[in-house]
């Protein structure tokens, strides 16, 4: 028997929330922001209205306003919106306990065992997003599939407040004469090498051979293909699964050994915020860093920082880093492998004391918005969408 999976995604999250307290702007363009006082602030989020004039996530302000003179900016409340996201995911644990967080604002949901109390997948998807909308004031997407790739392709299809069911029966009709771009986990980049191939829709890439795929993307090519055939068995994960997970390191073995600070702090970057991203993703704060170091002979060394507080932001992790080993590594030394790893993890949404010094709480909110903005951006173009300038043409072996 094929297993029923709920895509659940809320529409417009960070506006929608905002605009809870916000009455007066309805049927009004609304984004998110960052400062408004300056041009070069940008969009974090935006509502329909706003989508509709073309505004767009990670654009500046000013090119935003071209667009849509009327626009109105709203500040970001995180805290907000990870106390509306707990909520959130309350009410799907009252269907199953099989509820898995994609980001603050997506999860999936396996409800194969819940039909029998609850009735069919999409009656328990609209029974949800009821609830959201009366109990909460949110709307939210939904796909319904026999997988977890069908079932967010799904809650993608139609929005907002829908349900969309993609079947063994249907999905070809539904999904294949998209465009490639529209397969989920094909980026900006990945798009390109396809169509470069001739491969234009979910369908071409369904009907390739899986050797080309191989050749033209490695792995990740008769991944990819398998997916757009349906044929993704990736289970749901039970909901506390997540705090199973006791640290998060990446690590790298350099094209070339690292000697001095600028190939350390290069290599640290990318490291860096990888370790964060994933934080971010699985909605948890570190509060130590390890960094682990090998030298061409192999000879190792492993040392840790305790934080003041936890973070899940990557310019606090490549810091302490950098702290680490400046206190214990001789910068001259070459170093062949270096290991980052986030531990001592808690609940992101766990309280924690703010500074004193509210220019200092001011920088982080900032900050945060912004790497949010970059994950944003990454989920929905690819990892290699967005980067940073200090990693081009570097010569360590790290790829934007």
């Amino acid at each position: 028997m094929d297993r029923v999976i709920l895509h659940c995604d809320m529409n417009s999250f960070f506006c929608s929330v905002e605009l809870l307290d916000h009455p007066e702007l309805a049927g009004v363009p609304v984004a998110v922001s960052g400062s408004a006082d300056s041009r070069h602030g940008i969009i974090l989020a935006k509502n329909e209205l706003a989508k509709r004039a073309g505004v767009v996530t990670a654009e500046t302000i000013w090119q935003a306003r071209r667009k849509c003179p009327s626009l109105e900016l709203l500040p970001p409340h995180h805290e907000k919106y990870h106390d509306y996201s707990a909520r959130i995911n309350k009410i799907y644990l009252e269907y199953t306990d099989m509820v898995e967080p994609f980001s603050v604002d997506e999860s999936w949901l396996d409800v194969t065992a819940s039909q029998k109390l609850f009735g069919t997948g999409r009656q328990i998807a609209d029974r949800i997003r009821a609830r959201v909308h009366e109990e909460l004031g949110l709307t939210l997407s939904a796909g319904v599939s026999y997988n977890k790739i069908f079932a967010k392709m799904g809650s993608e299809y139609k929005k907002p407040d829908a349900t969309t069911e993609i079947t063994r029966d249907n999905y070809q009709s539904l999904l294949w004469p998209m465009a490639i771009e529209e397969m989920f986990f094909v980026g900006f980049a990945t798009a390109g090498k396809l169509r470069g191939v001739g491969i234009n829709t979910i369908g071409d890439l369904a009907k390739a051979d899986p050797k080309s795929m191989e050749s033209l993307l490695g792995k990740q090519g008769p991944l990819l293909r398998s997916y757009a055939r349906g044929e993704d068995t990736s289970p749901v994960c039970l909901f506390d699964q997540r705090d199973k997970i006791k640290s998060v390191g990446n690590g790298f073995t350099f094209k070339r050994d690292l000697t001095g600070r600028d190939d350390i702090v290069t290599a640290l970057l990318s490291l860096s915020d990888t370790v964060a991203s994933r934080l971010r993703k699985y909605q948890m704060k570190a509060y130590g860093v390890k960094v682990d170091i090998k030298d061409p002979n192999f000879k190792s060394i492993s040392r840790q920082k305790q934080l003041a507080s936890p973070t899940n932001l990557a310019d606090e992790i490549r810091k302490s880093a950098m702290e680490i080993i400046d206190s214990s590594w001789r910068l001259s030394d070459p170093i062949r492998l270096l290991t980052v790893t986030a531990i001592n993890l808690v609940d992101e949404s766990e309280s924690e004391q703010l500074s004193i010094f509210s220019d200092v709480n001011a920088a982080r909110e900032k900050s945060e918005s912004v790497e949010r903005t970059m994950d944003e951006i990454r989920r929905k173009f690819g990892d290699s969408s967005i980067g940073f300038g200090q990693l081009i043409g570097n010569d360590i072996g790290i790829d934007l």
